[in-house]
């Protein structure tokens, strides 16, 4: 809206293109509350064949200020009466008329919403009208929707595009018309507008308490009141019949793809493709590449829901008859299930067989019709429930899980729900779901080994983020014991589900976190050793996720990135689109933890958009969260902030991160207190607050905020020792001389660091922070080449804050130099400078992000800083500048 609301300013016209629904009404209502004089005339279809009609209503208000001489001919030409082809002394008529009237009564903005429904006459002379008013105070603002008779009509005049909602806005609306919504309902209904906020609305606005915190169904379509439902079905009345038979097998679930529709329209011999040109010019659907879109989205719902039963049935079984045909048998029984209108074994059995090397959101679709089309339904709600959760949809799975603890099911069936409820809600309750999860873990280990050993890695994840570990080592310890003593038996059970692979990776995970929940470090640190030997043996990346954590605990920080990022891309390949981003979320803090920042914020931006298309809002804030972090690290303020505000918060680990993140910034810009009791507050916070991982990462800026006033952290020091790994020790190293009030063993403490470390931004940083310390101490010229390289490094990085405080230290310690230069070094980082070669060779944002195995939005954002870095504003200017050097 900013650029429509810019050319005000200045005058002109502009028209704002999208679906019903998009909002382009909301675009001008919104303007209109800025402007001192308004005209409007919305177009109405049984008006649009009324020459001039829409002129006499938008000028109605101002005719008294036309100019003397042509008043009555104007009002005649408008009034229906025009003398022969009258339109150009008609349209300068309006020119002047509406110059007349800005200089009467100031700016006039004129606003006309459906512009396509306007009469032609009317419009025409509109656009001519605002082409001679060049540099007057008149603007004009229009809406059409996005079709080809739409973009006509804007034609000659500049276009807005008015596109769907992102996610968080789409959340945000929804939550401020309901604020007390369950997040499964919210994600549900988000989905079913698919961004459109007039659907979101509607859908929204009605719902009941119980509907609302999903304790009944949420509606499953536009409410028969829906201003918007209406206009909809209008449309789609319009067409011929063959079009509204080919959309409703277009939008009959399963969705088919376009050659499943030509197929379809060869069979059935009384339809063809074609019969969908209609509906694309109408514009409500478009074919793009094998999909059939609708626009707006949600009118695929009204369509399906609007039809009778007998034609949807119809429409189900011509489609299985093809599908099947054509090999695709899950697709094909998902259509005859949806026929089915009693019970029958025999085809939910078909439908959990075919579901079991599906991906997950196919699979939870046939396991829910499985469970309705057999009398003893659990366990299969049980298994939609969990493919649901897989596949990022947790508005299916809650309301799954709902259901088992409604219905008749066994003891095992039971406490699996309950543990992927508790996994569900874990990041908003950890304490809870912790208690959940050890009490699964205890009731299924004497008859269900491998459902126990799931529990007990839940909640061994849970006791991480709660900081309590509750009865997670006595119980580990059983495990471990049942596990000795069962033998031949166990090996068989664990193989049936498919676990035998992980079972001990699975087992030495859950020893590990037992022993560093006990104290035993040592003990610890070797079974985890063994979980990242045993990692490469694994494909399943539920284990390989905590396995990835377990090399962050121990410091093997680059280990940790790589079974992650391979984690993630067995989960993508799977289809298991929840652990996508929680997979990126340890490859983000293992590549953070390594020094690597470039690398950790792509894994932050990429997890950030994986979350939030699996639904997982409390991961999206915190990847954001994490990305405030890296923002501050550098000291990027307004990132920083613009990041912190953008992690909404639903859980702790965001305010825990975005706490450090306002922490480093403090330290940067000269506030150490500040920092201090920022992060003493995370290392101190009772159980339930902050991870252990979190804990143990903000000590080192601890330690440097309060100097030698920091409190003793023995542990912190044993763990970076017990690690052996180089970029702990250093560390460890640089704590040891903030703390030490002794100089020359201050001394001695920072060069060890400086011997350990890697070139890299921690470097640099304990540069400056020696440097500083040298110069304290009146050795300037020693402080001077510290301080310099610092400098040098920082400037490399970005990192101008971090630089200027280099900078100062220098001119403190003697060096007149008024700037440091960089050192000759790239100046862009490896991958801007992949992202920067293949852009200057031609390539898009999404040809780039597909070659390098990252998303768009990162492309983005590299490219962005790129441009900065470079100081250059297009892609062309892009490629002069890399073909000159």
């Amino acid at each position: 809206m900013g650029s429509g609301l810019s050319v005000l300013s200045r005058g002109g016209g502009l028209v704002f293109l999208g679906s019903p629904g998009a909002g382009r009404s909301a675009v001008l209502r919104a303007v209109a509350g800025q402007a001192a004089t308004v005209l409007s005339a919305p177009g109405f279809s049984d008006e649009s064949e009324m020459s001039y009609s829409g002129l006499q209503r938008l000028l109605g208000p101002v005719l008294d200020d036309l100019p003397v001489g042509r008043h009555e001919g104007f009002i005649r030409a408008i009034g229906g009466r025009p003398a022969g082809d009258c339109r150009l002394q008609i349209g300068l008529s309006v020119v002047a008329l509406l110059r007349a009237a800005a200089a009467r009564r100031g700016p006039i903005l004129c606003l006309v919403d459906d512009a396509e429904l306007l009469d032609f006459p009317s419009w025409q002379l509109l656009k001519l009208a605002v082409r001679r008013l060049a540099g007057a105070p008149v603007t004009l603002l229009a809406t059409t929707v996005d079709t080809p008779a739409g973009r006509e009509v804007a034609s000659g005049l500049p276009v807005r595009h008015v596109g769907a909602l992102d996610s968080p806005a789409a959340h945000s609306l929804i939550r401020h018309l309901t604020p007390d919504i369950a997040d499964e309902v919210a994600d549900g209904l988000v989905e079913l507008a698919a961004g459109n906020p007039g659907a979101l609305v509607e859908l929204g606005s009605p719902l009941t308490v119980e509907q609302r915190r999903g304790f009944a169904p949420p509606p499953a379509n536009l409410p028969p009141s829906s201003a918007l439902g209406t206009r909809l079905r209008e449309v789609v009345a319009g067409l011929p019949e063959p079009t509204r038979d080919l959309l409703l097998l277009a939008a009959a679930p399963p969705h088919a793809s376009a050659s499943d529709l030509a197929a379809l329209t060869t069979a059935l011999g009384d339809l063809e493709l074609g019969d969908l040109g209609p509906a694309e010019r109408a514009g409500v659907v478009e074919v793009v590449g094998a999909e059939v879109r609708f626009r707006p989205p949600v009118l695929r719902t009204v369509i399906y829901q609007d039809a009778p039963v007998g034609r949807r049935r119809a429409a189900h079984l011509a489609l299985a008859r093809v599908l099947e045909a054509r090999g695709r048998h899950l697709p094909a029984l998902l259509h005859r299930a949806a026929t089915a209108v009693a019970p029958d074994d025999a085809l939910a059995r078909e439908l959990i067989a075919a579901s079991a090397g599906a991906a997950p959101a196919e699979a939870a679709i046939a396991q829910r019709y499985a469970a309705g089309l057999t009398a003893d339904p659990a366990a299969a709600l049980l298994g939609a429930a969990r493919s649901a959760w897989a596949a990022g949809r947790p508005q299916d799975a809650v309301p799954l899980l709902r259901r088992i603890a409604r219905s008749p099911a066994t003891v095992a069936v039971r406490a699996r729900a309950r543990a992927l409820t508790a996994e569900v809600s874990m990041r908003g309750t950890p304490l809870a779901a912790r208690d959940s999860l050890l009490d699964v873990a205890a009731e299924l280990l004497p008859t269900d080994f491998p459902g126990a050993i799931e529990a007990l890695l839940l909640a061994g994840e849970a006791c991480g983020r709660a900081g309590d570990p509750g009865r997670f080592t006595a119980l580990a310890r059983q495990v471990e014991a049942a596990h000795r003593a069962a033998g031949t038996d166990l090996a068989r059970q664990v193989e049936a589900v498919h676990l035998a692979a992980g079972l001990d990776l699975a087992l030495e995970q859950i020893a590990g976190l037992a022993d560093l929940m006990a104290g035993a470090d040592d003990r610890a640190f070797g079974h985890f050793r063994t979980v990242l030997h045993l990692a490469d043996r694994v494909d399943d990346p539920k284990l390989l996720i905590p396995a990835a954590m377990a090399g962050i605990l121990i410091g093997q920080d680059r280990r940790g990135a790589q079974i992650a990022t391979r984690a993630a891309a067995l989960a993508r390949a799977a289809g298991a689109h929840a652990l996508v981003p929680a997979a990126l979320e340890a490859a983000a803090y293992a590549e953070l933890a390594a020094g690597r920042y470039d690398a950790a914020t792509d894994a932050a931006l990429d997890g950030a958009a994986a979350a939030r298309r699996a639904a997982r809002l409390d991961l999206a804030d915190t990847h954001v969260a994490l990305l405030a972090v890296l923002a501050a690290l550098v000291g990027d303020r307004p990132a920083a902030e613009r990041r912190a505000a953008e992690a909404t918060a639903r859980h702790d680990d965001a305010r825990d991160l975005t706490d450090w993140a306002y922490a480093l910034l403090d330290l940067v810009e000269g506030r150490p207190a500040d920092a201090a009791t920022r992060l003493a507050a995370i290392v101190a916070a009772p159980p339930g607050r902050a991870s252990a991982v979190l804990r143990v990462a903000v000590i080192p800026h601890l330690i440097e905020a309060a100097g030698t006033a920091s409190p003793p952290l023995p542990a912190f020091d044993s763990w970076a020792a017990r690690t052996g790994e180089a970029s702990w020790l250093a560390l460890r190293a640089r704590c040891r001389a903030l703390q030490t009030t002794d100089g020359d063993a201050a001394d001695d403490h920072f060069r060890e660091a400086l011997r350990r470390h890697d070139q890299g931004f921690p470097r640099a940083h304990t540069e400056l922070l020696y440097g500083s310390h040298l110069r304290r101490r009146r050795r300037h010229l020693e402080a001077r080449d510290h301080l310099r390289r610092a400098a040098e490094t920082f400037h490399r990085l970005d990192a101008a804050p971090w630089a200027s405080q280099a900078a100062r230290e220098l001119r403190a310690a003697g060096d007149r130099t008024t700037a440091v230069t960089p050192s000759a070094g790239p100046a862009l980082t490896a991958q801007q400078e992949r992202i920067a070669g293949l852009v200057a060779d031609g390539a898009t944002n999404r040809e780039v992000a597909q070659q390098l195995h990252l998303s768009p939005r990162t492309v983005d954002h590299h490219l962005r800083n790129v441009f900065a870095r470079l100081g250059v504003r297009s892609r062309t200017e892009l490629a002069r500048l890399l073909a000159a050097g």
